[in-house]
Formats: C-alpha cells, sequence, structure tokens
C-alpha cells in the first residue's frame, strides 16, 4: 500500500522529515492520486517503507489529523478526508504585533485572498526568538509565507532584521515568500515584497503639507524612543532630513507629558495613540483652537482620525494587504513600494 504513495524525503534539507512527510501526502490528494476516503498506510508500514522512525511518521500522521486531512478509524487505520484545506491555497500570516493597523492590513489580505485560500494568523512581538520558532513550527507546511519583519535589540531599539531573523527566512522557499513593510535585498532569491521608505515617505509627506506647516514656528517629533514595539528610526530620520531642508525650527520629545508647555504656533506629529489622545486632552484643557491656535499631524490613518478631522501621514494599510492577495493568487514575485499619504483635515 506504501508503495502507492509518493513520499519524497530530501536527505539534505532543513525541513523536518515529518514536514516532509505532510506536504507529501497532501501534494497526493490535490493532485488526486490519493482520493477522499482512500486508505492509507498504517504508521508501522510507511515507516519501514520510508526508513524512517515510527516517530517520525506518527508526528506526521498527528499533524494530518490536526489539520483534518486524514481521520483515524479504530481498528481499521487512517483514511484521507474531505478538507477544504487541500484545495485551498494555505497561507502563514507572521506579523510583530496585534496593532489595529497590523489587523488591518491582515483583514485586507483575508478578504483579497476571498474563497481561495485559507490564511493562519500568528504573532512574534517583536521577539526573535519568538520569530525563529513560528518559523521553524510551521516550516513546511504552507504554500505561502507572508511575513513582516520589526524587532527590537538589547537597547529596545527598532530593527529591520537581525542575523538570525535573516537566517529563518533564508529557510523558506523564495517562491513561497513575501516580506511586507521592509525589504531585503540581501536576501538571496526571487521573492515578493511590498515594502515602506520610511524616512522618504515621511520626508515626501511633510514636504506635500508644506504651504500649512509654514505658518507655525516649530515642528516637534513625538517619537517615543523606548516602546515596548519600537517604531523605526528612519521615521525620525526623514523628519529630521525635512526639518533640516527646509530651515524649520524642530524637537524630538520621548512622549507627550501631563502639563506640557503648548506654545502656540507649535505643530505635533505624534506615532502613538495615547500621545495623540493626552495631547488633544491638553490642547482641548487650555481652550486652543487645533489648525489656528495649534496644529497636530498624527502617524497612520484610523477611521476615528477621519472623524475628528485629524491630519495624518499614513501608508495605505489596505493596499498593503490586497497587494499581498495578489501576488500570492497571481504567483507574483515583484518587489513593490507601498502608497503613502498626506491626508489634509482641519487640526493643521
Amino acid at each position: 500500500m506504501a508503495e502507492h504513495l509518493n513520499i519524497v524525503i530530501n536527505e539534505s534539507s532543513r525541513v523536518p522529515k515529518y514536514k516532509q512527510i505532510v506536504e507529501s501526502i497532501i501534494a497526493d490528494i490535490s493532485k488526486g492520486k490519493l482520493k477522499i476516503g482512500h486508505k492509507i498506510p498504517s504508521i508501522n508500514e510507511l515507516s519501514e517503507y520510508c526508513d524512517l522512525s515510527r516517530d517520525t511518521v506518527e508526528k506526521a500522521y498527528r499533524e494530518l489529523k490536526n489539520r483534518k486531512v486524514i481521520v483515524s478509524v479504530k481498528g481499521k487505520g487512517f483514511y484521507t478526508a474531505k478538507t477544504d484545506l487541500i484545495s485551498k491555497i494555505n497561507v502563514f500570516f507572521l506579523i510583530n504585533k496585534p496593532s489595529s493597523y497590523k489587523m488591518r492590513i491582515y483583514n485586507s489580505f483575508v478578504d483579497g485572498i476571498g474563497v481561495d485560500g485559507h490564511v493562519t494568523l500568528s504573532i512574534y512581538h517583536c521577539d526573535e526568538t519568538l520569530f525563529a520558532l513560528e518559523i521553524q513550527k510551521n516550516l513546511g507546511s504552507f504554500d505561502y509565507y507572508v511575513i513582516m519583519t520589526h524587532f527590537k535589540n538589547e537597547r529596545l531599539e527598532h530593527v529591520s532584521y537581525t542575523d538570525n531573523t535573516l537566517k529563518e527566512l533564508e529557510r523558506i522557499p523564495k517562491d513561497k515568500l513575501i516580506i511586507l513593510d521592509n525589504d531585503k535585498p540581501e536576501i538571496k532569491g526571487n521573492y515578493g515584497a511590498i515594502y515602506q521608505d520610511f524616512q522618504q515617505d515621511i520626508y515626501s509627506a511633510l514636504k506635500e503639507g508644506i504651504e500649512k506647516l509654514k505658518k507655525y514656528d516649530k515642528l516637534i517629533l513625538v517619537y517615543p524612543q523606548k516602546s515596548v514595539f519600537p517604531y523605526p528610526r528612519r521615521i525620525l530620520r526623514g523628519f529630521v532630513q525635512f526639518c533640516g531642508e527646509y530651515n524649520f525650527d524642530h524637537e524630538i520629545l520621548d512622549e507627550i507629558y501631563e502639563d506640557m508647555e503648548l506654545s502656540s504656533r507649535d505643530v505635533y506629529i505624534t506615532i502613538e495613540e495615547m500621545d495623540l489622545v493626552k495631547l488633544v486632552q491638553q490642547v482641548n484643557a487650555k481652550e486652543l483652537t487645533l489648525g489656528k491656535d495649534i496644529g497636530i499631524i498624527s502617524y497612520n490613518d484610523t477611521p476615528l482620525k477621519s472623524l475628528l478631522g485629524i491630519t495624518v501621514i499614513s501608508t495605505d494599510f489596505k493596499t498593503m494587504g490586497e497587494t499581498a492577495a495578489y501576488m500570492v493568487l497571481k504567483n507574483k514575485k515583484e518587489k513593490v513600494k507601498n502608497v503613502f499619504k498626506y491626508i489634509e483635515r482641519n487640526s493643521v
């Protein structure tokens, strides 16, 4: 019975052998070589046929059962089961944090994939150890890996990649890899990427709003230096570049403090939501008028900011998710800079 299966084991591959069994059986089902309800070899039979340990085959069958690819019938053995996952594109979607922005990308991606795919979401909280574990645990089990790369070093500063995380990305077949938010030309192979140019994006967005900014005396960027989920320092560099080239007096703060010395003719650029909330509260308490006495620009748009009339500079999260879905569905391997916008409202 085992000889009817096309079990491909690559001894030199870093993919665990049980994962290779899982992929082989799923491939046989998807190609029609194994029909639904077909009996497959027992654990002992497949172990002997492939010259693998019983534990390896048992682990593969356990994963196949968990994914509802096979079922076990007591006293009779294992059978292929009808499952939506076989005929669909299976995508592993790995993000660094569960923020509203990241979830908008994820939801847009899921909507774009539609009924043609099944998407598994996982979060590694900017921790490179968790990132590595997620890659290792899921390697070989999916058709595509859509991965967002944001980490923090020992000083709690943002880094896009580390040596260890690059090694993990190299494990993934490049025809199955799509990287979000960042690009890394040093990664070998032809993979897809939808990225932000954090330094150039903020520079260009502020330049687009320069006529409104000219009525203010000082630009203040509220850049959290020690955030749990740190932000790219390229944002800070782009802000400094803009202020230097256009001769704006400027300052960089870690956060919005209580009882700020709010000065008329200042414009604040906030990144974190709580800083925006605390700033608006103090503006209202001091009976200042947004867009006249003081200006506010917020990083990353939300429906609430639109409702409140807050000017934003923001990447287009919906487009990022849609583009990634398009790459998966059309099997495209392109490097695409995501749309970044200056959206003017009443707060400047």
